[in-house]
């Protein structure tokens, strides 16, 4: 089993930046990918970025060039930096990770971000 506990999110005007952090927790377990995805309002859930244990990186065209994923293998963290944020930014995130080796999926509990306009 494992736990993931995210922080950061909160409230930032057009154009700011925001930093969201995610660890996981556990025993037993080998990670495969970690990331993010989000939900808006009346939305379905979509990929945001998810980075894997050997370094693929895939983004969401709608954030490319302005949001940046990375991870801290030794401290099971992934991190979302967030930057020129638009208001179609506004969405619950939610961390997400799979474990080896039946890719076994996880998610956080969600972090709200609004960007006003």
């Amino acid at each position: 089993q494992v736990q993931l506990v995210e922080s950061g999110g909160g409230l930032v005007q057009i154009g700011g930046s925001l930093r969201l952090s995610c660890a996981a927790s556990g025993s037993n377990f080998s990670l495969n990918a970690m990331g993010w995805f989000r939900q808006a309002p009346g939305k379905q859930r979509e990929l945001v970025a998810v980075q894997t244990r050997r370094g693929t990186t895939t983004y969401a065209d709608s954030v490319k060039g302005r949001f940046t994923v990375s991870t801290d293998n030794a401290k099971d963290t992934v991190y979302l930096q967030m930057n020129s944020l638009k208001p179609e930014d506004t969405a619950v995130y939610y961390c997400y990770t799979d474990i080896e080796p039946d890719r076994r999926q996880y998610w956080g509990q969600g972090t709200q971000v609004t960007v006003s306009s």
